[in-house]
């Protein structure tokens, strides 16, 4: 049995171009004893992927040259050799990478149930994006009822939760995102209560405009000249989780840092960063009570999903040409 694979070639600089990955095939081998062999029929396209190509220390290693891209993977398992808890037949979900097929000692593997929810959505809500937002806005943000939140990046994976969470805990909600459709989605859909076109508006003059009294949380995954804007708009006390820096990551230079830091200072707020790994204690408490909250209708999932694990480049640029909608999949099963 052959495996596709988007194997990493080379280390890119900016943007990763066409020949950075190459799809391989190679043999599936044979199980091992406790092994199981896992057919997977969906992947996770996060912007963490970008960095997790620099070969700099980070909060984890970055992808080797030769290896599989890294991603979090849904599937099925197909094959079990005496496995002590993964049994044939099973819905998992773990760390699988870009690949058809996975061999494993099921080591950060954990079943997942398929008549509660789709497998898309165990990368999405119920899977590191949700998990992200939970604990992000939650935890690090220490969010109270009646707390004013902006959002950037809103209607992706992790700041459309966010600010359904945050809506769900009683605060007023203002999104973040790139065009009218994007806006709109977060204002009809998920019920922000107000939204920040940054390609058609004054990204500056709308927080200001929307946050008379300043913000208690923002909750951040752009960086750059938005977080910089944000600084300006704090309240005393206020709290900022640095969740992602998306535009900053494919710099060719220096990563560009907030000039207004000392807001900080005057306002006596922080500025916190978030890895979802370190919550990863707690994921079950979050996954059942965001599924509560989705069969209530309280919580919305959108996934956006592309076909074809030899579309992996094409869709990875969506990641970062705002060309996608909610979370961002890629089917790698062949039907």
């Amino acid at each position: 049995m052959l495996n596709k694979q988007q194997i990493l070639k080379k280390r890119p600089i900016g943007f990763p171009e066409t020949d950075t990955w190459a799809l391989e095939s190679k043999e599936v081998p044979e199980l091992k004893e406790g092994e199981v062999l896992i057919e997977q029929h969906y992947v996770s396209l996060d912007p963490a992927m970008r960095g997790w190509l620099n070969d700099v220390k980070s909060y984890i290693p970055p992808v080797g040259i030769g290896d599989v891209m890294r991603a979090g993977s849904v599937g099925k398992v197909i094959k079990a050799n005496n496995h002590p808890f993964l049994k044939e037949g099973q819905s998992v979900s773990g760390g699988g990478g870009v690949q058809q097929y996975v061999v494993t000692d099921g080591k950060g593997w954990f079943p997942v149930d398929t008549n509660i929810a789709p497998m898309p959505l165990y990368l999405s809500t119920l899977g590191m994006p949700g998990m992200t937002a939970y604990f992000g806005i939650l935890e690090v943000g220490k969010l109270k009822e009646g707390d004013t939140v902006l959002v950037s990046g809103a209607a992706g994976a992790v700041g459309s939760v966010v600010g359904q969470v945050a809506k769900i805990k009683g605060c007023r909600v203002v999104g973040i995102a790139g065009g009218p459709k994007k806006c709109k989605y977060l204002l009809d859909e998920l019920g922000f209560d107000a939204a920040i076109d940054y390609k058609n508006e004054d990204v500056k003059a709308g927080i200001k405009e929307h946050f008379p009294k300043g913000i208690d949380v923002y909750f951040d995954n752009v960086g750059g000249e938005i977080l910089d804007a944000a600084l300006t708009r704090l309240r005393r006390h206020a709290r900022i989780v640095i969740c992602g820096a998306i535009s900053q990551y494919n710099n060719k230079t220096e990563v560009k840092g907030p000039s207004n830091y000392l807001s900080l200072l005057v306002n006596r707020a922080s500025m916190t960063g978030m890895v979802v790994f370190d919550y990863a204690d707690r994921y079950q408490e979050a996954a059942m009570q965001m599924g509560q909250w989705i069969m209530q209708g309280k919580l919305k999932s959108r996934e956006d999903i592309y076909d074809g694990i030899e579309n992996f480049y094409p869709t990875f640029e969506r990641l970062f040409n705002g060309d996608k909608m909610g979370k961002l999949v890629l089917k790698v099963k062949d039907e």
